[in-house]
């Protein structure tokens, strides 16, 4: 999925990242989501991938432990949050 949100408004936005974190608990398949929103990436996902652009190379890959299942909302108020959104800025800011 390639930016599949990005065009949205915030609640909009929210809503669907809702209904992806409800469809993905009952199917369990592997979704490949490119996003360059921080926060989506983390609510969302178990693993976060960050690329360097020229020539492209993974610069971090960073495991997610957020429990399970994950409120897109709630999610975000968990200090852990917090600390791998700055995580991974960090990575992004020292390129």
């Amino acid at each position: 999925m390639d930016e599949p949100f990005g065009a949205l408004d915030s609640q909009t936005k929210m809503a669907m990242g809702r209904e992806l974190l409800r469809i993905w608990a009952e199917d369990t398949k592997t979704v490949v989501f490119v996003t360059h929103d921080i926060e989506e990436a983390v609510t969302l996902s178990d693993r976060v991938i960050v690329m360097a652009a020229k020539p492209g190379r993974i610069v971090l890959d960073q495991s997610i432990d957020l429990a399970r299942p994950r409120d897109a909302r709630q999610v975000r108020k968990d200090p852990v949050y917090r600390e791998l959104v700055d995580h991974i800025w960090q990575h992004i800011e020292a390129r």
